[in-house]
């Protein structure tokens, strides 16, 4: 998502057999982009399942003059489509639906629905009006909540950018849909799912949806580039599947741990994707 400045940096080293990731003094150069007032959050580094740097850098909030911390939550943004992304495969291998599923066969109004695959959505190929383009909505209203209807009203009828599958455009509006079908799929709520099918089993404790009322001390403040001025939260009915999700390194890590097991979904499907 466009507007949301993502004050995070997660780094994993991982596999790394030649012995280039030094351990020794491994945040200096983040100190270095810190004095600068080019960096502003929290580092993970982890080399072969060894994490060896977990801080905080800077300040988590320039008004209360406190600073970040290895607990800090930010929003994550797009990383947001990996979860939703995994969600799709996880119902793809209990055979509840495939990725050559027609987006009519969920939403049977969706204009040409029945040219656009499941896929297509997943791999930005569908040809869909990205809504965050739309500069106007984001600096006006994208702080604020948001009907279903009125966020498809954003996309829905704009005319495809290109035939689906004959080309790729980076497209927030895929996942907003791709999170519609996951509701109707499975009955539940999308916040719902993810939470009972990644947050829980993997025990990312501090990882959820609504950022703006979020009560919690370790809740970082996102700021512009020279961080004189906050940056509005986007409402998590705004950004959805593509984008509503809050965490901390610490639940990254674990996020990234799992990917290498079945946990979330098969190796064979992970590689596909």
């Amino acid at each position: 998502m466009k507007k949301l400045l993502l004050l995070l940096l997660t780094w994993f080293f991982t596999g790394c057999n030649n012995g280039q990731v030094s351990p020794a003094n491994p945040d200096s150069l983040i100190e270095a982009y810190v004095r600068q007032t080019s960096f502003n959050g929290t580092v993970l580094v982890a080399q072969k399942e060894k994490i060896l740097l977990e801080k905080g850098f800077g300040l988590k909030n320039k008004k209360d003059n406190t600073l970040n911390t290895a607990n800090s939550i930010y929003q994550i943004g797009s990383i947001t489509k990996q979860f939703t992304s995994a969600i799709i495969l996880q119902l793809v291998e209990k055979q509840k639906m495939t990725l050559q599923d027609k987006l009519s066969k969920y939403i049977p109004d969706y204009p040409k629905g029945d040219l656009i695959t499941v896929e297509n959505l997943l791999t930005h190929t569908s040809g869909i009006y990205n809504y965050t383009n739309d500069g106007h909505f984001m600096s006006t209203s994208s702080e604020r909540p948001i009907s279903r209807d009125r966020l498809l009203y954003l996309f829905k009828d704009k005319p495809l950018d290109f035939p689906p599958g004959t080309s790729w455009s980076y497209s927030n509006s895929g996942y907003i849909l791709l999170g519609m079908i996951i509701e109707k799929v499975t009955g539940k709520s999308y916040f719902q799912v993810v939470r009972e099918n990644i947050f829980e089993p993997l025990e990312m404790h501090h990882t959820g949806f609504d950022f703006t009322d979020l009560k919690t001390t370790d809740k970082a403040i996102g700021y512009s580039g020279d961080f004189s001025a906050p940056v509005g939260i986007v409402d998590s009915s705004v950004s959805f599947a593509a984008g509503a999700i809050y965490s901390t390194v610490g639940d990254l890590y674990k996020w990234d741990r799992a990917l290498y097991t079945n946990r979330v979904v098969s190796q064979a499907l992970l590689q596909k994707a």
